[in-house]
């Protein structure tokens, strides 16, 4: 009897989890079947393109669906008129007319890899509709004007019907996801504050974790002009919140690195650092009057301690109480914009926020580009094969490699996705089979054809609902409808199906192999390059040529963070190695910054002690170091205070790790 009620506890549960999944299932088959009525009904010459459409461009919420649709049918619309310029000028040269739209494709691949936002979806889009219309058409040029018009009305009905369902019908705000996921990211970072106030073993680098909570925030805040909502108040709350998120990240680093100094603090810095562990805990620790107060507390404690600053270890401890300030009012401003985007209300009236730098995308056009020519060369020997092979479907194999190299060229490891990919084609082709030559000769209405259709692609699109089953879904949604030739009548024909399932299998076979071993980048060398260009962009800074702010600093460094996280699952070296070296750069490159567009009195030696570091051991650079600050000591004025602090900084970020980076 226990298990029996035991089991109905949990099956609701169950349910709930895939509620969402089942709604947008739904949805999108209704979005569907509503698109291939309209196609049908303006006799467009291949309807299923609409119902392919609706599914890649369906999304679980409003915003995204909407953004995804624009970015497609404007890629839609590029893609199909580079086609149309590019094959009848080469259409009595098979292999350049092959090259030059292989050249296309791999562009639009090339600039997709560096936008990095979800608007790569446009280059994406046009690289993948030449492929799809133009590679068939090599073979007959004269009717690609026709056919590109046909495939974009095609889509632009799918994308029509797919934004009309999911804005009005349950519509699931993506507003909503962003509040939720930002008030776990606030609490996150609270307690990350806590634990290292309280000492807590950990890494150093253990607050830089935060950096995947920013990236995923940032790519739901693209969607959320698309939603419908109020975000016209807010967008500048949405960077300025993310700025302050980002750098207390850091401030929680420097507070993790002040608190391993051997030392013990004194009595009323201990009970103040208490009484912050205290207010971190409390369910009102936004709170602006409890937050003003440990602020004020911080400001007597760090005049009383400057002014009596002799040795290093005196200037760390004032440190530590400047960054333990920041971190209060950081914490405090988080909770003020968050509620002004919750109420989608204007922020509060300062500076900073109209200022805002927002996310900042790292981008390395010369990976990219590696990627791209991979591409080409994997998409040219298709068409190479192709041509001098004769094949009567290689136009369509191609096209399909051409559309697996940029749906999957973003990632590392593209074969694993390709393979997931493959075995949804497999199940689509079987259902296709029997859905073309046992069901669909039964059907003699559209009815009674939707109700046909359904069980396939409400199973489908459940999956696709899904991430760990999306690629899967995209092989039964996109093969059903090409392999069943819905349209106007049943056409039913063995020998085109299985021709054009060789195809397909043909082509994302070849994929597999020729993108495993030309576009797979290793974990440990997409770590290292991240590295390697973090080391760059420190001797750059030292010489004084990297124009760029703190704030630009800090968002980058965040955003490569975020890129090195996942990776460092698959690399070979320890993770925290990797991380460190990347605080230690963060961290250094920020000391130089500050030093250099501080205003430093005469005769401190600072263009002496960059070149030191770039040249000297970084022993003797911090003995050097050390013997400046205490020779400014005690600061009787707040500009050789800001020196000293900043002189602090760069003696603390030096004290890297010993397996570190030279400069």
């Amino acid at each position: 009897m226990n298990k029996i009620f035991s089991h109905h506890v949990r099956l609701p549960a169950t349910l709930r989890n895939d509620a969402g999944a089942l709604i947008y299932s739904a949805k999108s088959f209704a979005a569907a079947m509503l698109a291939y009525y309209l196609a049908l009904s303006i006799g467009l010459e291949r309807p299923s393109w609409a119902i392919i459409t609706v599914y890649i461009v369906s999304q679980t919420s409003v915003g995204a669906s909407l953004s995804r649709s624009l970015y497609r049918l404007v890629g839609t619309v590029a893609g199909a008129s580079a086609t149309v310029v590019i094959v009848p000028i080469f259409a009595n040269m098979p292999i350049l007319c092959s090259v030059v739209l292989t050249g296309w494709i791999t562009f639009c691949l090339w600039l997709s890899l560096l936008e990095r936002t979800p608007r790569a979806y446009a280059f994406v889009l046009a690289g993948y509709t030449a492929s799809l219309i133009g590679f068939p058409a090599v073979s007959d040029p004269g009717g690609i004007f026709n056919v590109a018009l046909v495939r974009v009305q095609e889509i632009a009905i799918g994308i029509f019907c797919a934004g009309l369902i999911h804005r009005y019908v349950l519509p699931a705000r993506v507003s909503g996801l962003f509040n939720a996921k930002l008030s776990q990211t606030l609490q996150a970072a609270r307690g990350r504050v806590a634990d290292t106030l309280a000492g807590k073993p950990g890494a150093a680098s253990g607050p830089l974790h935060l950096a995947l909570a920013l990236q995923f925030l940032q790519g739901i805040s693209h969607h959320v002009p698309y939603d419908f909502a109020l975000s016209a108040p807010v967008r500048q709350a949405r960077k300025a919140i993310h700025d302050r998120l980002a750098r207390l990240a850091i401030v929680n680093c420097e507070l993790h690195d002040r608190l391993l100094t051997p030392g013990i603090l004194p009595a009323d810095m201990q009970a103040l650092r208490e009484d912050v562990q205290a207010w971190l805990a409390a369910e009102d620790a936004g709170a602006s009057s409890a937050a003003e107060a440990l602020r004020l507390r911080c400001t007597l404690l760090i005049d009383r301690y400057a002014a009596h600053a002799l040795t290093i270890d005196d200037a760390l401890q004032v440190s530590f109480i400047r960054y333990l300030s920041e971190a209060i009012a950081l914490l405090e401003q988080c909770e003020r914009l968050s509620g002004a985007i919750h109420h989608a209300k204007p922020a509060f009236g300062e500076m900073q926020t109209r200022a805002a730098k927002g996310y900042v995308f790292h981008r390395d056009p010369l990976t990219a580009a590696r990627t791209a020519l991979g591409a080409f060369v994997i998409i040219l020997s298709g068409c190479l094969v192709w041509i001098f092979s004769a094949w009567q479907d290689g136009g369509t194999a191609v096209s399909i490699l051409g559309v697996c190299c940029t749906l999957f060229g973003s990632f590392d490891t593209p074969a694993p996705h390709i393979v997931k990919y493959i075995i949804g084609s497999f199940w689509g082709v079987v259902i296709s089979l029997l859905y073309s030559f046992a069901l669909l000769p039964q059907v003699s209405d559209f009815p009674v054809l939707v109700a046909v259709l359904a069980p396939a692609y409400l199973l489908a699109g459940s999956l696709q609902a899904r991430p760990p089953t999306t690629f899967m879904a995209m092989g039964i949604t996109l093969t059903l409808p090409i392999l069943c030739e819905l349209g106007a009548h049943y056409s039913g024909d063995f020998a085109v199906a299985a021709n054009t399932a060789i195809a397909l299998f043909a082509a994302t076979g070849f994929a597999v192999i020729s993108m495993s071993l030309m576009q797979t980048v290793q974990a440990d060398a997409a770590i290292t390059r991240l590295l390697n260009l973090c080391q760059r962009d420190i001797r750059r800074s030292v010489k004084g040529t990297l124009r760029v702010d703190e704030t630009h600093w800090i968002n980058l460094m965040m955003d490569r963070t975020a890129l090195l996280l996942p990776r460092l699952q698959r690399s070979e070296r320890a993770p925290e190695q990797a991380l460190e070296r990347l605080l230690h750069a963060l961290r250094l490159g920020l000391s130089v910054m500050h030093i250099r567009r501080s205003d430093t009195p005469p005769g401190r030696e600072v263009d002496a002690l960059f070149h030191r570091i770039n040249a000297a051991d970084r022993h003797a650079l911090g003995e050097r170091i050390t013997a400046i600050i205490e020779q400014n000591l005690p600061a009787a004025d707040e500009p050789t205070r800001q020196f000293v602090f900043r002189l602090v900084d760069l003696h603390c970020a030096l004290r890297g790790p010993d397996h570190g980076l030279r400069y």
